[in-house]
């Protein structure tokens, strides 16, 4: 049977990655958006010849110069849309040749962008972790290297927080690390009794 598909989302300080690792914890296999595209651009990775091909500066033995990305897009707002017209297929590539291998009754796939970009139409369901508006930005804030206007600007990019809880299947409040685990392990337990009332099951 095919693996029932979680999609994990959250915006930036909310508790994703605590999350994730978690349900890693559990047992159940997790596909991270983001460390696929750092597989991606690394120096074999799929998006080096083609991005370097559009943009020569971002190429270095390193691979994609992330910092030279976003300098790029900084200086021209249109090298966006060509960037994730390059990058977003073969990142969904990446996400196809998980879930063919994905051996778990339930994969987690981690995409910080899943309600933005659409993607949660390919999802069996959804779960958004969430935090107070003032935890988010203390969490955020504590983070080496963050400015106000990195924040803000990061913030930006992100449906708001309303919307996505409208959206979700699932919401976790991530206010303490043995409540979410309490609240995975429900979750697990829930999605796991939906399936074997599947007629497929």
């Amino acid at each position: 049977m095919t693996a029932f598909r979680l999609g994990l989302t959250g915006s930036i300080g909310m508790g994703k990655t605590t999350t994730a690792r978690i349900f890693a914890e559990a047992g159940l296999e997790v596909w991270d958006a983001d460390a696929a595209v750092h597989r991606l651009y690394r120096p074999d990775g799929a998006a080096v010849a083609p991005l370097a091909a559009v943009f020569p500066e971002v190429s270095d033995p390193q691979g994609v110069n992330r910092d030279a990305l976003s300098r790029r897009i900084a200086g021209d707002p249109a090298a966006l849309a060509q960037i994730e017209s390059i990058v977003h297929p073969l990142v969904a590539a990446d996400r196809s040749t998980f879930l063919n291998a994905a051996q778990s009754d339930i994969v987690v796939l981690d995409i910080p962008l899943l309600f933005e970009k659409g993607t949660e139409a390919d999802m069996d369901a959804t779960l958004l972790v969430t935090a107070p508006a003032a935890l988010q930005r203390a969490r955020v804030m504590a983070r080496p290297g963050m400015t106000v206007e990195r924040f803000e600007m990061l913030l930006s990019r992100q449906m708001p927080d309303r919307e996505k809880r409208s959206r979700a299947t699932h919401i976790i409040e991530t206010l303490s690390l043995d409540a979410v685990r309490a609240c995975v392990a429900a979750l697990i337990a829930h999605i796991r009794s939906d399936i074997r009332g599947r007629p497929d099951a």
